[in-house]
């Protein structure tokens, strides 16, 4: 097949086509950094001679997807790469058109052609007709109606749009600062470039797309390998099955970004979790592998047949899918920040053990892990190969639950409780420390119900997790005391969000039925407390130690 590119202004880019980003795409992921330069390489245009550059945009135009709208004829292409740029520069074209004066002839006649272009004569098709993964319709409602959401975003997906929708405004009420909208909309119509290669055969696509990655094009690894896989599928699916098999790596696909989408998981881990939990034997399993050698790796699974090719999709699935499932427990989550600890959950997760073995091996995951990383405070650099060849071998070597048990108690030998106390046992656990300190409390919190008899309050809870840590850290004795002792253990507490900060420098004696009211046990603890005695550094120093007894016993070998 011969393969003709053709360069295209933006504006000749746009006309006459519609876009579908299709759900087994990633989801929208620019951060505020991809954004930013795409930013500053418009102001440069402004301030030079020069044209710019974008992209290259990869296209599949499937057989009799064409629409027709009113008079005009529209081809449908499949964005297979490029998505990225394309949905920012929509939501910037739809920024412009919201800020260009109705009252001035020029400006009106712009915001009237680029309504036209961003939502055609129908008033219901858009130039982007899906993006894909747009649970909240964030994206579609924008561009149609220029309105943001009210309430939060509940993924990252839609966090991500959202982010992009606020930066391309206030980018745009930069340049309307300096009556230059017009200039504007002229520069990306016509001073911004891209090379479009549109093809009708699938399997091309994905060979166009692994030439382009080849010689430098800048991809997420993850979608290197989608689109290698995709590839291989074409290649090696049987004449009569290839339909059925490139149907199914879709929806493979789209359930891998749907999963990343919805949880804060980074696409890079899954791609090193997956790779490394099926590295070959010889390899000396000291770290994670690196993208490159995941690359590779997840490359060599999918073997020399369409099976094996489906095989490679639904291992990463059920990877990302057990780090869904890690991430949407809090408990486990708040254990998690280092990489090879991580990497071990997962792997016990994957090899799906009767429910009370695994909730068993997990419990000892996670008192081991939080004692090195939690209490003892150890970095990425400790016990990075014992986890790494752990999670191999559970893996690769089937182990049963009480050599993995073994495994893990041997891993935390070096960091027995009695030393970790000692390191817990200090001056400020504040600083440095609010994830792991809102854990603690999580924790203690879970103790004392169990002692009183009680459930755990998971509604306040819920909300305690889902905020940034020191928002609901409470100093009982408050930080502008400057006492030598404020940041001391026994000085903190958590609070529901929103309490913490109603207090402000109250003295401790005039918190005590805040403190009762909130709903923790942990907080009615230190209410008796401090309405049985004023609130002083001996008292910290007790209430320290008794945590402390009782961290002991929590985490110990």
């Amino acid at each position: 097949m011969e393969i003709q590119p053709q360069l295209f202004k933006l504006g000749a880019l746009l006309q006459s086509k519609l876009f579908r980003i299709p759900d087994y795409q990633r989801a929208y992921s620019w951060g505020k950094r991809q954004r930013g330069d795409l930013f500053r390489d418009i102001d440069r245009v402004k301030s030079s001679d020069e044209d710019h550059f974008m992209a290259t945009v990869v296209g599949l135009a499937r057989r009799g997807e064409d629409r027709q709208i009113g008079a005009d004829h529209f081809s449908v292409v499949e964005v297979v790469d490029g998505q990225q740029r394309l949905t920012t520069l929509i939501l910037l074209l739809k920024a412009i058109q919201k800020e260009l004066e109705q009252s001035a002839a020029d400006e009106r006649r712009i915001a009237e052609e680029l309504s036209r272009l961003l939502v055609k004569d129908d008033q219901h098709t858009l130039l982007l007709l899906q993006t894909n993964h747009d649970t909240s319709h964030i994206f579609s409602d924008y561009v149609r109606d220029g309105t943001l959401p009210i309430s939060t975003p509940q993924t990252s997906a839609d966090k991500n749009v959202v982010d992009a929708i606020v930066e391309c405004e206030l980018f745009v009420s930069k340049w309307k600062t300096e009556q230059l909208l017009v200039e504007l909309v002229y520069i990306l119509r016509n001073r911004l470039w891209a090379i479009f290669y549109i093809l009708d055969d699938e399997g091309a696509v994905y060979r166009v797309f692994e030439v382009l990655n080849s010689r430098g094009l800048d991809v997420a690894s993850i979608d290197k390998l989608k689109s290698q896989l995709m590839g291989l599928v074409f290649e090696r699916a049987k004449d009569g099955r290839v339909g059925e098999a490139v149907k199914e790596l879709h929806r493979i696909w789209q359930d891998i970004y749907r999963t990343l989408g919805t949880q804060k998981i980074a696409a890079t881990e899954t791609l090193r979790f997956a790779a490394t939990l099926k590295a070959s034997a010889d390899s000396t399993h000291r770290r994670p592998l690196d993208e490159q050698r995941s690359l590779e790796t997840l490359g060599g699974l999918a073997g020399s047949s369409a099976k094996q090719v489906i095989d490679c999709g639904r291992w990463l699935l059920a990877v990302v899918s057990a780090e869904d499932q890690l991430l949407n427990n809090h408990r486990w989550r708040a254990v998690t920040r280092i990489l090879q600890a991580r990497l071990v959950a997962v792997a016990i997760l994957l090899r799906e053990f009767p429910k009370a073995d695994e909730s068993s091996l997990l419990r000892r995951w996670e008192r081991v892990s939080f004692r090195i990383y939690g209490l003892a405070c150890e970095d990425a650099r400790t016990k990075v190969g014992e986890y790494t060849k752990l999670a191999w071998s559970i893996t690769n070597e089937k182990l049963s639950k009480s050599k993995i048990m073994d495994a893990l108690s041997e891993i935390g030998k070096s960091h027995p409780i009695s030393k970790v106390i000692e390191l817990l046992d200090q001056d400020d656990r504040y600083d440095g420390w609010t994830e792991e300190l809102r854990y603690f409390f999580y924790r203690y919190d879970e103790h004392l119900a169990k002692a009183a008899g009680q459930r755990l309050n998971e509604t306040i809870w819920n909300r305690i997790w889902e905020i940034e840590p020191s928002k609901s850290i409470e100093h009982v004795k408050p930080q502008s005391s400057r006492v030598s002792y404020v940041n001391h253990l026994g000085n903190l507490m958590l609070l529901p969000p929103g309490v913490n900060s109603s207090l402000g420098d109250l003295d401790p004696t005039k918190k005590a039925d805040t403190y009762e009211a909130c709903g923790l046990q942990s907080s009615l603890e230190v209410a008796r407390l401090l309405k049985k005695d004023p609130w002083t550094k001996s008292v910290v120093e007790t209430r320290a130690k008794k945590l402390l007894l009782w961290a002991r016993e929590e985490w110990r070998d």
